[in-house]
């Protein structure tokens, strides 16, 4: 069972949001050339990392404190979130399938120093068909050489390692995760995503040619399951995301109501401003429960005896699938009630309506659309069992 987080834990993000990123003392919807420095002030809060095993070094917090903090931190802004918690995507991978050596040599530094790593499983030609990888990983004596084009991978550029997902060389139904250091000769930053959202966030396309790694650094089992495996927590914190920009517009709602005028006096007292306002507080209760008891299952599965084989049996979580489509269609909807509660202002750059709705949308996006998802959803838990995939 992970460590249990402690009041002033989230009174220290609280403080880190009202400071760095509600004032909007840092330009958060603009490109960076690197990291900006909030990132290294998020260090003193003591929770960068905040789920790496103590064992390890690090906090050992569930995912279920990761949802009250990605929800504190997304109320801020979403795109540092999202660069904040992104690498639990491959530090799940080498906690459950990396060896004592690797786990030593990757995840206790970034839990001392609080960096960051990075996944490498996107490709054009592949997209949500992860089965059609074609970045080859061969055998070469005692080591393991990777070669490939990855389309979308956050945090690559300032990674301490990267995790990437290839096909087999001598088997095509064989699919490795293989941990690289991120300074390994032959990983070229080809270009740094112009995205319309999440514009503090970092998300590269990435070139691989011979990368050498040694093979005790490819992870155990088939390199897509595990892949699956870790999306349920990312996935599950990506939903989050949205619960944190619908409380924010929410209150951006609330603020620009009690100053507009309307009628004999504002719009907070028009009887349809109050209808929208509460079925988004509907939305944002629901939308919170569910990412609780979605992390619950996940804490559940990591907290037994063999949390790595009971993963490969379980695989994709259902609750960590719905969990992402609803909160991405609900905040969504969230996003465009309050886009109309601004009027023309919302339609503009001065009013903040614009951005959160960018960033929202991300969710029903990344790491699975809904439609895949969807699908997906069908194939696991819809279908008889017997029929099952």
């Amino acid at each position: 069972m992970g460590n249990v987080m402690k009041p002033e834990d989230l009174k220290g993000i609280r403080q880190f949001v009202r400071t760095e990123l509600a004032a909007g003392g840092t330009d958060l919807d603009a490109l960076h050339e690197k990291p900006v420095e909030l990132y290294e002030r998020f260090r003193d809060t003591g929770l960068a990392n905040w789920w790496l095993p103590e064992e390890l070094g690090g906090r050992g917090l569930t995912l279920e404190d990761s949802v009250e903090i990605v929800n504190e931190l997304s109320y801020g802004d979403a795109g540092v979130a999202f660069t904040l918690f992104i690498s639990i995507l491959g530090t799940t991978m080498v906690q459950l399938y990396g060896s004592d050596e690797l786990k030593e040599r990757y995840l206790k530094p970034m839990a001392s120093a609080g960096t960051f790593c990075a996944t490498l499983g996107s490709e054009r030609t592949s997209g949500s068909e992860l089965s059609k990888i074609e970045t080859m990983v061969r055998k070469d004596g005692g080591d393991l050489v990777i070669t490939g084009e990855k389309y979308f991978s956050t945090n690559t550029d300032f990674a301490d390692f990267i995790v990437v997902v290839a096909r087999s060389a001598d088997d095509p139904e064989d699919y490795a995760a293989v941990v690289v250091p991120r300074e390994t000769p032959g990983i070229e930053v080809v270009k740094r995503w112009d995205v319309i959202g999440l514009r503090a966030s970092h998300t590269y396309q990435v070139s691989l040619k011979d990368v050498r790694v040694p093979a005790s650094n490819r992870l155990a089992g088939s390199g897509l399951r595990l892949l699956e495996i870790a999306l349920n927590a990312s996935r599950i914190l990506i939903a989050t995301t949205a619960l944190g920009i619908s409380r924010r517009i929410r209150d951006d709602c609330m603020t620009y109501a009690k100053a507009k005028p309307f009628r004999d006096g504002t719009l907070l007292e028009s009887p349809v401003f109050a209808q929208r306002l509460g079925q988004m507080e509907v939305q944002i209760d629901v939308m919170k429960s569910h990412l609780l008891r979605a992390a619950r299952d996940f804490d559940a599965v990591m907290a037994g005896e063999d949390a790595a084989a009971a993963f490969v049996r379980s695989g994709t979580l259902k609750t960590a699938l719905t969990a992402k489509m609803f909160c991405g269609q609900a905040g969504w909807e969230v996003a465009s009630v309050g886009s109309e509660m601004f009027g023309g202002l919302g339609y503009t750059h001065d009013a903040r309506i614009g951005k959160l709705m960018r960033d929202i949308r991300y969710v029903s996006v990344v790491e699975g659309g809904d439609d895949v998802l969807r699908e997906l959803v069908f194939g696991r838990y819809v279908v008889p069992v017997p029929r099952r995939t």
